[in-house]
């Protein structure tokens, strides 16, 4: 059975898309505080810790479903998110007395969600995995979700000092950074 320290290094490397989706969303949050970095963590950390365990449950029935179509669907998620990001973020820019009044100091939890369910898509053929081997599926999950939410609440403080600097391409980059996670979630399988 893979220990703490193991299962520990698998949610780390579950949590570098989460990481990247936190920086940008704090990057876009002019003003975020540590609350809203870890509501944004949590979240992130929940989805990241249920999919290994839906995955688990599923286990061999669904495992050609997930490793032939979860790369689609990250990057179809990613990008509808990240280009609606874009071009949300390049409309305020044409009319800059309006694009700070229409700021949310809150995170979209609708748009946030669907993000993390992207990028933790790949967890539940973690799961399929953990499934075959001697693990105790809740502990992996508390690890792998326990360590996403501190990487991504850790993410979003850093695209907060990030985006003072951006300013408003904040926006833009961290729509452009969901695109290519996408991308690189879907150029990964098919190159495989």
């Amino acid at each position: 059975m893979p220990g703490i320290l193991t299962l520990g290094a698998l949610g780390a490397s579950l949590s570098v898309d989460a990481f990247a989706a936190a920086l940008s969303k704090g990057a876009e949050q002019p003003k975020v505080r540590w609350s809203d970095a870890l509501r944004v963590g949590l979240v992130f950390g929940f989805f990241e810790a249920i999919t290994p365990a839906i995955g688990w449950l599923l286990g061999y029935m669904v495992n050609d479903w997930i490793a032939d179509w979860d790369h689609w669907v990250s990057f179809c998620l990613l990008l509808g998110i990240g280009g609606h990001m874009v071009v949300q973020a390049l409309r305020s820019s044409d009319e800059p007395e309006q694009a700070n009044a229409h700021v949310d100091e809150k995170p979209n939890y609708l748009r946030l969600s669907l993000t993390a369910i992207a990028t933790s898509i790949d967890a539940a053929a973690v799961g399929v995995t953990l499934a075959l081997m001697d693990v105790n599926i809740w502990v992996a999950c508390l690890v792998i979700g326990g360590t996403t939410s501190f990487v991504a609440t850790g993410g979003v403080m850093l695209g907060k000092r990030v985006g003072a600097y951006l300013g408003n391409y904040a926006t833009v980059i961290g729509g452009v950074v969901l695109v290519v996670i996408g991308s690189s979630i879907l150029y990964q399988h098919l190159s495989a």
